[in-house]
Formats: C-alpha cells, sequence, structure tokens
C-alpha cells in the first residue's frame, strides 16, 4: 500500500483507497514522477552479488512500519515457503528483485502520487537493477511481478502469483495488525485508532478471497481467525471503540 494509496485509505479504508488508485492505473503508463531521477545503481569493481546491491538499497531507502523493508523481507521468505508447499519451481533471480523492490514507488523520489506504485515501480525497476549484475534478460518477468502484487490483481507465472500471496497474507493475521496500527498517529491525526480499525476490517473483508496458491489459500483460515479474534476483543475492551 503505497503513501498516495494510503490517503485515500484513510478516507475510504484501506480497500476503498486500493481501489481509488488501481482502476485508473490499469490503464495509465506507468511513468516515473517528474521529479523522480532515474538512479541507478552501479556495483564496483569486485563487489559482492547484485543480491546484497539490492537488499542494500532497499533497507536504505524503504522506511514504513508498514510497506517497508521488513515487508520486503517477508514477502520474499513467504513466497518461497508457498511456492514450496506447492512443489512449484521458481526463478530466485526474478522473485527475489521484484520481492525486494516491489514497494519502491510508495517511497520519494520515486512515488508518482496520480499512478498505482505497483505501475510506476515497475516501470522504474530497471533504472535499479541496471549496472548492478542482475540478468536484466529477466527484467520483463520482474516487471510482471512488480505490477500484479497487490491483492486486487491478477498476477501471470509462478514468480508473481507467489509474490501476490505473500504480500496478501501479509495484510492478516498478527502482522497485518501490527502494520496497520504503526500507521496510527500518535498526535491524534490521521489515521486515529479506529480509521485503523476500519483499515483492518477492509482487509479481513477483502484480502482472503484473493489469495490464489493453494499454499497460500490453506494460510488464509488461521490467520483470518487471529484478525477476527484481534477486533473482537479490541471492541469488547473499548466500549466498541468509544475508547480507543
Amino acid at each position: 500500500m503505497p503513501c498516495q494509496i494510503a490517503r485515500a485509505a484513510l478516507g475510504l479504508g484501506i480497500a476503498g483507497g486500493l481501489a481509488v488508485w488501481a482502476a485508473p492505473a490499469l490503464t495509465a503508463a506507468a511513468a516515473p514522477a517528474e521529479s523522480a531521477p532515474a538512479t541507478a545503481m552501479r556495483s564496483p569493481a569486485g563487489a559482492a552479488d547484485w543480491h546484497a546491491t539490492v537488499r542494500d538499497f532497499a533497507a536504505k531507502h524503504f522506511k514504513n512500519p508498514a510497506w517497508g523493508y521488513s515487508h520486503c523481507m517477508r514477502d520474499y521468505a513467504l513466497a518461497r515457503e508457498l511456492a514450496a508447499a506447492d512443489h512449484v519451481a521458481l526463478d530466485d533471480d526474478v522473485l527475489f528483485a521484484a520481492a525486494y523492490l516491489h514497494d519502491m514507488a510508495a517511497f520519494k523520489p520515486w512515488e508518482n502520487e496520480k499512478l498505482d506504485h505497483s505501475d510506476v515501480a515497475a516501470g522504474l525497476v530497471d533504472t535499479v537493477l541496471k549496472g548492478t549484475g542482475f540478468p536484466m534478460a529477466k527484467i520483463d518477468a520482474v516487471r510482471g511481478a512488480i505490477r500484479t502484487h497487490m491483492y486486487y490483481r491478477d498476477p501471470v507465472g509462478p514468480e508473481a502469483l507467489y509474490l501476490h500471496d505473500a504480500d496478501a497474507l501479509d495484510w492478516l493475521g498478527a502482522i497485518g495488525v501490527a502494520r496497520i496500527m504503526a500507521l496510527v498517529d500518535p498526535n491524534g491525526g490521521a489515521p486515529d485508532g479506529p480509521k485503523a480499525v476500519k483499515m483492518l476490517e477492509d482487509n479481513l473483508k477483502n484480502v482472503p478471497a484473493r489469495v490464489l496458491s493453494p499454499a497460500g489459500h490453506a494460510r488464509v483460515a488461521p490467520l483470518k481467525a487471529e484478525l477476527e479474534e484481534f477486533l473482537k476483543n479490541l471492541r469488547r475492551e473499548t466500549e466498541n471503540l468509544q475508547t480507543l
């Protein structure tokens, strides 16, 4: 969920905010914001392989408690787990690059508030990978996986499918709660506690049916139950959110 989607989600709930930006983005060209430079990284001679370069880039630039570096790490690890459970072979070059860079357009200077962050990142990812040692013949597969990583989109190909499902599952369960509640403004701005609860309820309503792989689907029920239990207990302990 990029910054521009988060702003819409504050008024509409997370699902509503996502939908606002998804529809036009499906037909819009994934062009970078005018102020966003093409910031290709270059690996110095004798440097470690491109994985370390990309990982360091993500750790340095992607600072957000909901969709930052730690989220990239979880998506990569979970996508691999799900594929292994389904006995599906993945191209790890494609998955690694897509998992660590899929939300890059949620951050400045790559953000373009007029377009879905998935499309923008897909259009810009080559500027990050070029010159790192990444096998650029695979760049189109990386673009495809990034473009369809959000739960409301339809992935094509194994890397895209398992990144999509890992990203969706990260909105559920205890980690889904932690991500959304971390967005609450401690100074009383948006989102406040009740608004965050609405975002969690929207995730509970919209995400589970969009987990598509067999292994991913098998994880939905317990994660959904965790989120449902949290919301039930929170309402009970806050007089139905009146004292939240």
